[in-house]
């Protein structure tokens, strides 16, 4: 997708309660031999870099270092904090598959921590991310659909949940927009039922979606050509009882009144 989809204050407001800033000081930032993960170093002050680097917005290198926290110090409590940070890292750095894959270790070493909510989220968001336009399969799409609907199951009263309902408005659009566009396709090619299928499944899957008026229009027509007229005149009248002035109705009236006039609904 081309905009980021987690509201800033939802991001915000779920890294407060695992990002801890300590007074340790920083390592060097100029880039040197000092600043690789492979130097050792005591966990407060490699966490504060990798913070520090994360806040000036080189958050691929802030990934690794908190890596470096768990490796250096796997039974601190800064461990914790820092996986979840790496995860936060890698999304912020575009690098989904690893913000997913970050994610997924963390809950499965904590899975009932405070903080496994966010990482619900965090694999939800990191999918949606990816999903690309609609000439494309969509399978990114439908792992996206899944993930955000976890976090709705399992955290229906959370800020998390609130976001995710919205976005899988946005993600059953896009499928429906999917579907359509198959549809089309099979119509233009003259395979009618194969296109009344997909349009059918618009209706009974995505019927809130932005599509259902004309997938409601294209089993008009795709009824009016497999010769079913009755079935043409019912869809239209749904069309009509549920988008009543929309150019989709006026185009299925229009057809009707062409090529079934007289039909009753079946």
């Amino acid at each position: 997708m081309s905009t980021r989809i987690a509201p800033r204050s939802v991001m915000l407001a779920a890294l407060a309660g695992v990002t801890v800033l300590t007074s340790a000081c920083a390592g060097r930032s100029d880039g040197g031999p000092e600043d690789t993960a492979y130097v050792a170093r005591d966990v407060e002050t490699l966490y504060a870099e990798a913070k520090s680097r994360l806040d000036r917005g080189n958050a691929t290198f802030a990934a690794a270092l908190f890596d470096e926290v768990e490796r250096q110090h796997p039974y601190s409590p800064w461990a914790r904090r820092a996986q979840l940070m790496s995860a936060f890292s890698y999304y912020v750095a575009q690098d989904y598959n690893k913000a997913i894959a970050s994610s997924q270790r963390f809950l499965s070493i904590h899975p009932g921590n405070k903080d496994a909510p966010y990482a619900y989220y965090l694999i939800a968001l990191s999918y949606y991310e990816q999903i690309s336009d609609i000439h494309r399969d969509q399978k990114i799409t439908e792992q996206a659909r899944t993930s955000l609907r976890e976090v709705e199951r399992r955290f229906p009263q959370s800020q998390y949940a609130s976001d995710a309902r919205i976005k899988l408005d946005l993600v059953n659009d896009h499928l429906a927009g999917k579907e359509m566009e198959i549809g089309r396709h099979y119509a233009r090619s003259g395979q009618w039922l194969a296109a009344q299928l997909r349009f059918q499944n618009v209706v009974e899957q995505y019927q809130t979606t932005s599509h259902a008026p004309e997938a409601l229009y294209r089993l008009t027509e795709s009824n009016l050509a497999l010769g079913v007229p009755q079935e043409a005149v019912k869809y239209a009248a749904v069309l009509g009882a549920n988008y009543p002035g929309n150019e989709w109705y006026e185009k299925a009236f229009k057809l009707v009144e062409r090529h079934a006039p007289g039909v009753t609904a079946s």
